[in-house]
């Protein structure tokens, strides 16, 4: 059965409303451990501050659909940088990930993509993955042609995983968007990524430890050590920084999943993940809102959502995550 606008609409505003919350509940978690994360909130349940540049490049992204459509490519990605953000970085850009600060100086340099996403030795940045969310939205029930537009995108900033990273997300977006039930949501992000990847290895076997450990909820989830079977089972311990694609990927949809697609069982699970919080909770937001609209976010996250400041990105200043996801319908 073929969506309604009216559906479609929905779905949109939850996915993006979803992102935002996710992003925001997920923020004073960041770079930290589980066992921090239970020692000072026990779970993270409550917005307690704004939301970082997750919330700002998903908006940044939707603008280059709105204006651009299925017709996307790189090249008007990186002319939107070089026009719409290079300008308007004056000093150090705040809270921006590895992979879009040295997109931007390979920018500068005068490269174009897909060198712009390779010589910066950050391609399995999860920059590309914490805004895939708006591709999603765009294609509706067709999460190849969602992953197909997102490339486009990362191959300004990213290389390899981080590009595939991108791809899933966005391809379970697409899925959500279109109806498809939590598996098979999975499933989707699956279907649009190499079978052989770190990306799809990291996936499965996230999905595969959730089917081993019995869920009571999200606290007894925990309590019976889904957290720390998954973090054995996908991240890489050894390395000192977080933002790596596989990894946020695969627990942002583990998170998903164990929360069977409920926006705040999903989220706050996600979150209590830690390493990159703030993305995993985005992710498991945008992909749990597409699935459940805008009345499966909690009230109380969506009052606590406001236009952005435009502190990593000054170009969305003032945008609402709401408004951009009523102009991605307004293009369905």
């Amino acid at each position: 059965m073929t969506a309604s606008r009216n559906e479609l609409r929905d779905r949109a505003r939850g996915s993006l409303l979803g992102l935002a919350a996710g992003d925001a509940l997920g923020a004073p978690a960041e770079n930290l451990t589980p066992a921090e994360i239970r020692r000072r909130w026990g779970r993270l349940t409550e917005i307690e501050g704004g939301g970082t540049d997750d919330t700002e490049y998903a908006i940044f992204a939707a603008s280059l659909l709105v204006r651009h459509g299925h017709g996307l490519t790189a090249a008007d990605v990186a002319a939107a940088y070089r026009e719409e953000i290079i300008p308007r970085v004056t000093g150090p850009m705040r809270g921006a990930g590895f992979s879009e600060l040295g997109t931007v100086e390979a920018l500068r340099r005068g490269l174009r993509p897909p060198l712009t996403g390779l010589v910066h030795s950050h391609g399995w940045s999860d920059g590309l993955a914490m805004r895939a969310a708006p591709y999603g939205v765009f294609c509706p029930g067709d999460p190849a042609e969602a992953a197909r537009l997102i490339e486009q995108d990362g191959l300004v900033s990213g290389s390899g995983e981080g590009i595939l990273g991108g791809r899933a997300v966005a391809g379970a977006v697409a899925a959500a968007m279109g109806g498809a039930a939590p598996r098979e949501v999975v499933a989707a992000a699956l279907s649009v990524v190499p079978a052989d990847s770190w990306t799809a290895r990291n996936i499965v076997r996230a999905r595969d430890v959730l089917g081993r450990v019995p869920g009571t909820g999200e606290a007894g989830l925990v309590e019976a050590g889904l957290v720390e079977a998954l973090h054995e089972a996908v991240v890489v311990a050894h390395y000192p920084w977080t933002d790596v694609a596989p990894e946020a990927v695969a627990l942002a949809l583990a998170a998903f999943l164990a929360g069977d697609g409920d926006v705040e069982a999903s989220v706050t699970f996600g979150v209590s993940l830690g390493r990159d919080a703030d993305t995993i909770g985005a992710i498991a937001g945008a992909v749990a809102g597409a699935s459940r609209g805008e009345g499966g976010v909690p009230e109380r996250w969506a009052a606590r959502i406001t236009p952005v400041t435009g502190k990593c990105l000054p170009v969305v200043a003032g945008r609402h995550v709401l408004d951009v996801a009523d102009e991605l319908a307004e293009g369905l």
